[in-house]
């Protein structure tokens, strides 16, 4: 057994991994790789374990993402919910894990963070204050349909009854759900990814992902962007125009993303992740969304308590509070340079 980097000959071996291993998530494919690098610039170490007849038995993908304001780490992968050491083997697994600690070490990393959908005994301090919102999906939209209560599916009606209208395209729609994302994420205190991002991810994965907007007189309202893989359709990026929310643009938009899952024969919509109790989570659970914990696992390399590189982190609040004053065009032109310092 050994462990080595990824090198370019190794994609399709690897991706042949990724979708036979009931382990791994998307974000275990290759091409994530080049998303990451072209859209952030940052670092990547793609860690790949061999068996004696050299057949992959593990992988682990990792991005070095480092800045004098919040320091050095490496994380698997930064912006997604579940990246973690994809293998059936625990002593892959641990091999995997030292190799990358290693890594950590040699890069003057202060620590690690797994982003795992499992709970594992790995030895590492755990965090899980996150769940994945998840929808097991019918055969066809219309049993969907039927399943859903009297008040959701008045509340799908109410946007129609105002003129809104959904659109499902790729590029197409890109510009539009990106100026619906800028306006929602300035709104949140939260720098927002570039266009890049997402034209590069629309580019390497062209047959497994799409933009659904919806419009108000020809004015985008509400946008999700939707990444395909095996039975799972997902939504990891999803926003609203907060003016129009009285009319409910969320539900016309989730209630089309839930129509092409069905009709593309997906098995689950994944909502993405939510903190237990706030809005966001409450608004996935009527659509009958059932929450799955995710376990964030930490190597510190000087021990202690996991770091808290997030919003909820009151020495953060001042900072937020300003960027919610921020002209939109201000914040798309300095949101990517300070997000891809963020994990």
């Amino acid at each position: 057994m050994s462990v080595r980097l990824y090198r370019s000959e190794d994609r399709e071996r690897w991706n042949r991994y990724v979708e036979r291993s009931e382990a791994a998530s998307c974000y275990h494919h290759a091409s994530w790789k080049t998303v990451v690098e072209r859209s952030f610039g940052c670092p990547t170490y793609y860690l790949l374990s061999e068996d004696e007849n050299k057949n992959v038995n593990g992988i682990l993908p990792l991005a070095h993402v480092k800045s004098r304001l919040f320091g050095s780490f490496l994380v698997s992968l930064p912006y997604f919910d579940y990246v973690g050491i994809c293998t059936e083997d625990t002593d892959v697994y641990q091999q995997l894990l030292q190799e990358a600690i290693r890594i950590a070490r040699g890069e003057g990393a202060e620590h690690i963070e797994l982003r795992e959908a499992r709970l594992l005994d790995n030895g590492l301090v755990m965090r899980s204050t996150k769940d994945s919102m998840q929808l097991q999906l019918p055969s066809t939209s219309e049993d969907l349909w039927r399943s859903l209560a009297a008040k959701v599916r008045s509340q799908i009606r109410r946007p129609e009854k105002e003129g809104m209208y959904a659109r499902i395209g790729r590029e197409d729609e890109l510009d539009s759900f990106h100026n619906v994302f800028c306006v929602n994420m300035r709104d949140l205190g939260t720098p927002v990814h570039s266009r890049l991002l997402f034209k590069n991810i629309l580019a390497e994965f062209p047959g497994s992902t799409w933009i659904c907007c919806v419009y108000k007189d020809k004015e985008p309202v509400a946008a999700g962007f939707l990444v395909g893989f095996k039975e799972r359709l997902e939504t990891p990026w999803a926003s609203s125009l907060r003016r129009h929310n009285r009319y409910g643009p969320n539900m016309l938009l989730y209630w089309t993303v839930l129509k092409l899952a069905c009709d593309k024969g997906f098995r689950f919509l994944d909502f993405g992740r939510s903190t237990p109790g706030e809005g966001t989570y409450r608004f996935k659970q009527q659509w009958g969304a059932k929450p799955v914990p995710l376990y964030w696992y930490y190597w510190m390399r000087n021990g202690g308590p996991p770091p808290e590189l997030n919003p909820k982190n009151p020495k953060y609040r001042m900072a937020i509070n300003i960027w919610k004053r921020l002209p939109v065009s201000l914040t798309r032109l300095l949101g990517p340079a300070i997000i891809k310092k963020l994990p």
